[in-house]
């Protein structure tokens, strides 16, 4: 899940340092996709990610296309520690609140086929049983949703959640448990008057989609993930969707003494119960083939394309978010993408227009909390897209 709820289970989390690996299954997976063995910058890829995975990070993984030399993909560390499984292009990585972007693009496609607008107020679409629990739900409309700009109380932050969670860490909460915890809550902000990204609203979007497809989740896997060949990337077929997939076990430095604990079986349940916010799984190489179809036009129409990168700003005036798409400064260089990250995980899906350049950059450690292995990652993201953009 998200930075509060990996904060509180600290405690929580003590029981399972001894966790065993979940089974999975073999590592036959197909790619797609013909990797050029004579990328330019795979030496230094590959320098980077040794680098940072012989004494700092459990293992990584990325997968980069250019316009010029097409496919490399590469991973380097552990997917497991405890029995030395090494990372490899076949793991499935958690994408975490990525996972957005994917429900954006849902959500675009209906609105290309009239079966809703993103002017009208929430309650028009979402369930009554679930609006009941939003405050001035009938002032939000579906589009502040979208844009992080609707007020909504964070779901992650409220006590009675995390404490749910911190008491029952394996236990699967549902939606309407998450609701349930900020019915008393008062709005952040008057809607549509500021920028705060809050997970609750990418919940309450999975919803309204459940509302007009019958299952948002189906939907995102026959017009999403189908169509685009996206053959290694799953989403909440049901409670236990992620069991026996070939996943990198997950990694949390308790005690930031770079020694991290296995906590799969933390992750996996969190993250199984994450519904629009996160919850999808899938190769480095299958996420930068979604953000590419995205950018070349795929999936959306011209006049979707134009909303979903239309960025609010934010309170400094700086292009900030669109519709599951943040807007990314890379020394003046303009990028668009996602980041994501969780108790086990952490990641990033960037575009460089500049360079006609995609990367999605994963690692089996939580990167939420404060600490070494966490600025350990962020660095290594630096050092990477610092070699793609020389």
């Amino acid at each position: 899940m998200k930075k509060t709820v990996t904060t509180a289970l600290l405690m929580a989390g003590m029981i399972f340092l001894q966790a065993q690996s979940i089974q999975k299954q073999g590592n036959h997976c197909d790619l797609g996709i013909d990797i050029n063995s004579n990328y330019s910058k795979a030496n230094i890829l590959d320098s980077l990610m040794k680098a940072y995975t012989t004494h700092l990070l459990p293992g990584v993984s990325i997968a980069v296309y250019t316009e010029k030399e097409g496919w490399w993909a590469g991973a380097e560390g552990n997917a497991n520690i405890e029995k030395k499984r090494a990372m490899d292009k076949c793991h499935l990585q958690y994408i975490q609140s990525v996972s957005k972007m994917y429900l954006a693009v849902e959500m675009l496609q209906l609105k290309e086929k009239g079966k809703i607008n993103f002017d009208e107020p929430i309650t028009k679409y979402l369930p009554a049983k679930y609006s009941r629990y939003i405050k001035g739900a009938d002032k939000i409309t579906v589009k502040m949703l979208l844009n992080h700009q609707s007020g909504v109380p964070e779901y992650n932050s409220n006590p009675l959640f995390v404490s749910l969670v911190m008491q029952s860490p394996t236990h699967y909460f549902s939606q309407e448990d998450c609701l349930k915890s900020i019915k008393d809550e008062e709005p952040m902000f008057a809607p549509g008057t500021k920028f705060k990204y809050a997970n609750t609203n990418y919940l309450l979007l999975s919803l309204i989609a459940d509302a007009i497809t019958g299952d948002h989740a189906a939907y995102i896997r026959t017009h999403i993930f189908k169509p685009m060949g996206l053959k290694n990337t799953y989403y909440a077929l049901d409670h236990k969707y992620l069991n026996n997939l070939y996943i990198a076990d997950s990694y949390w430095d308790v005690f930031n003494e770079n020694k991290p604990a296995n906590i799969t079986n933390l992750q996996l349940p969190t993250v199984a119960c994450s519904k629009g916010d996160d919850g999808i799984v899938c190769t480095p190489v299958d996420a930068v083939k979604f953000l590419k179809a995205v950018i070349e036009g795929k999936l959306l129409n011209e006049v979707s394309m134009k909303e979903m990168f239309d960025f609010v700003k934010d309170e400094k005036g700086n292009n900030k978010y669109g519709m599951g798409m943040y807007y990314l400064d890379l020394g003046g260089l303009p990028a668009y993408g996602h980041g994501g990250g969780g108790i086990g995980a952490g990641c990033g899906l960037i575009y460089i227009p500049s360079h006609k350049t995609y990367l999605f950059i994963s690692t089996n450690v939580g990167v939420l909390t404060e600490g070494k292995l966490p600025k350990a990652a962020d660095e290594l993201k630096t050092q990477v897209l610092m070699a793609l953009l020389q």
